[in-house]
C-alpha cells in the first residue's frame, strides 16, 4: 500500500484529474495516507470541492466520507511562488505535481504564462525539495502526449518541465523523481467531449477542427491508474505511459451526435494543434521498457539508470517505430463502445450528472 500513513501534497489538486486522484486516494484503494493536502491558488475551487464533499454530491460513500473530514487539507498557493512550496512540502512524503497551464490555444497566446507555471514552477519545487530538511520520498510529475515531438508551447513547456524533474533526481539522490505522460482524457475539464455535449445540447453545430485528427483517448480513472502504477514501480527518472487506444476527434463527434439532427461542421486546426499526436518518439522506443498495462521510457542519464536493478528494465522496446494516436485507430463502433463504457454518451448521463461526471 504505497500511500499507508504517508503525507501527500497533490499541486493543482483542484483539476479534473486532481479531483479524481482525490477522491481515489480518500477511499484507502493505495493505503490510506495520514494526510492529503490540496494545493492550488483557485479558492472558489477549493470551496465547491469542499461542499462537494460535506453535501455528498461527489462521494456517497461513507468511508470516502470520514476520511475526507479527518485527513483532507486545502492550502491556497501558487506553484509559481517558491516560498508557497516550502510552507506545503513541510514533512510531506509524496507529492504529485498536476498544476498545470494545459490549454493549448490559450499557451500559444500566453507563452510567458505557460512558462511561469510549467517551467518555474516546476524549478519551484525542484528548489524546494533540494532545501527541505526531510525532503520527499517520492514526487511524482504530470506530462502530456504533446511533451513528445512538441510544436505548440504548451508542448514544450511540459517537455521542458519532464527534464527538470528528471535531473533533479541526479542533484536531488534522496527524492525519487518519476512521471507519467497521457493522451487526452475524456470529459475532463476544457476536454473536446463536454464542449460536445453542449453544442449538442444546444442543436449545432458541432465543431471538429479537422475530418482527419487523431488523439489519444482514455478516462480520468485511467490516467490515476497510471499515476499510481508510477508511484507503485517506477525506478528513478522512469516516465510511465499507458497503452491506450486512437481515434478519430470525427469520430467521437459521431458516436455523440448518434442519430440526432445535428450538423457537424469543419472549423480549421487551431493555433498550436497537432494532426496526430505521439505518446513515445522512435528516438524514446529504444529505452522503452514493457511494465504490465503499461510502458516505462527509461531515462538517458547514467547516474539514474544505476539506482535501478538489471531486471526492472525488462527492455521490449518499439524497434524505432513511434507510438501514435494514427496507429491502431478505434473505428467508429469501437468509439461508441468506449464512450458507453464510461458513460460518456449524452443519452447515459441523467438530469444533474454533468457535474459530477466531471469530478
Amino acid at each position: 500500500m504505497i500511500l499507508q500513513d504517508k503525507r501527500v501534497l497533490v499541486t493543482g489538486g483542484t483539476g479534473s484529474l486532481g479531483k479524481v486522484l482525490v477522491r481515489r486516494i480518500l477511499a484507502g484503494e493505495v493505503g490510506l495516507p495520514s494526510k492529503l493536502i490540496v494545493f492550488s491558488r483557485d479558492e472558489a475551487k477549493q470551496h465547491d470541492m469542499r461542499m462537494g464533499y460535506l453535501n455528498r454530491t461527489v462521494a456517497t460513500d461513507e468511508t470516502i466520507y470520514r476520511n475526507f473530514m479527518n485527513l483532507l487539507e486545502f492550502r491556497i498557493g501558487d506553484v509559481r511562488r517558491f516560498e508557497d512550496l516550502v510552507a506545503a512540502l513541510r514533512d510531506v512524503e509524496v507529492v504529485v505535481n498536476a498544476a498545470a497551464l494545459k490549454q493549448v490555444p490559450a499557451c500559444e497566446y500566453f507563452p510567458d504564462q505557460a512558462v511561469a507555471t510549467n517551467c518555474l514552477g516546476a524549478l519551484n519545487l525542484v528548489r524546494a525539495v533540494g532545501e527541505a530538511a526531510a525532503p520527499p520520498e517520492t514526487v511524482l510529475s504530470v506530462s502530456t502526449d504533446k511533451a513528445c515531438k512538441p510544436v505548440n508551447v504548451m508542448g514544450m513547456t511540459k517537455a521542458l518541465q519532464e527534464k527538470i524533474f528528471i535531473a533533479a533526481g541526479v542533484t536531488n539522490p534522496r527524492t525519487r523523481f518519476v512521471g507519467v505522460r497521457y493522451g487526452n482524457v475524456l470529459a475532463s475539464r476544457g476536454s473536446v467531449i463536454p464542449l460536445f455535449h453542449d453544442q449538442i445540447r444546444g442543436g449545432g453545430p458541432v465543431t471538429v477542427t479537422h475530418p482527419d485528427m487523431t488523439r489519444f483517448l482514455m478516462s480520468l480513472d485511467q490516467a490515476v491508474d497510471t499515476i499510481f502504477a508510477a508511484l507503485r514501480g517506477a525506478c528513478p527518472g522512469e516516465i510511465y505511459v499507458p497503452r491506450v487506444p486512437g481515434a478519430r476527434i470525427l469520430d467521437v463527434a459521431r458516436a455523440l451526435v448518434g442519430e440526432r439532427n445535428v450538423e457537424i461542421r469543419v472549423t480549421g486546426i487551431r493555433p498550436g494543434e497537432k494532426m496526430h499526436e505521439t505518446l513515445v518518439s522512435e528516438e524514446e522506443g529504444a529505452r522503452t521498457a514493457a511494465r504490465g498495462a503499461w510502458m516505462a521510457l527509461r531515462p538517458m542519464l547514467p547516474e539514474l539508470l544505476e539506482r535501478c536493478k538489471e531486471g526492472d528494465f525488462a527492455p521490449v522496446p518499439l524497434e524505432g517505430r513511434e507510438y501514435s494516436s494514427a496507429d491502431d485507430l478505434l473505428d467508429l463502433e469501437g468509439v461508441r463502445a468506449l464512450l458507453a463504457r464510461h458513460r460518456l454518451r449524452l443519452e447515459d448521463l441523467e438530469p444533474g450528472a454533468k457535474g459530477e461526471l466531471l469530478r
